[in-house]
């Protein structure tokens, strides 16, 4: 297999799914060895995050809901960052989710959403200053 080519030797697969990366995160990827960025390349993201039903946005708003409630915060940070950074969310909308999320997962796992939507604020504007 070479780089830029899926499991079954594919580009097309590969390429789309790396383009949908970089759409869903805000940064270029470039091709990675193994199994799992394949399946993570050609199957999430060329096909599951391509999907037309939902946008990024909808599903980067799942995304967030799954990852508090599995109290998985270091991920949801990146999240978190690639919604401000591609304008999905804005800051009042994403300490708006913080608060919408505690009411179902739990005012600490909230509070800890909520926590991380800070640091990623704190981050994005030490980058801008």
């Amino acid at each position: 297999m070479t780089a830029n080519e899926n499991i079954n030797g594919d580009t097309s697969i590969r390429q789309r799914g790396l383009a949908k990366m970089g759409e869903v995160y805000g940064w270029d990827f470039a091709d990675g060895p193994g199994d799992l960025f394949s399946v993570t390349a050609d199957h999430l993201f060329a096909e599951i995050w391509s999907r037309p039903a939902l946008t990024i946005r909808d599903r980067r708003l799942l995304l967030l809901g799954a990852l508090t409630a599995q109290g998985l915060f270091d991920v949801a940070e990146i999240q978190l960052g690639a919604a401000l950074r591609n304008g999905e969310l804005s800051e009042e909308q994403l300490r708006e989710v913080a608060l919408f999320l505690s009411h179902y997962v739990g005012w600490a796992s909230g509070t800890k959403l909520d926590n991380a939507v800070g640091a990623v604020l704190a981050q994005e504007r030490r980058k801008q200053s």
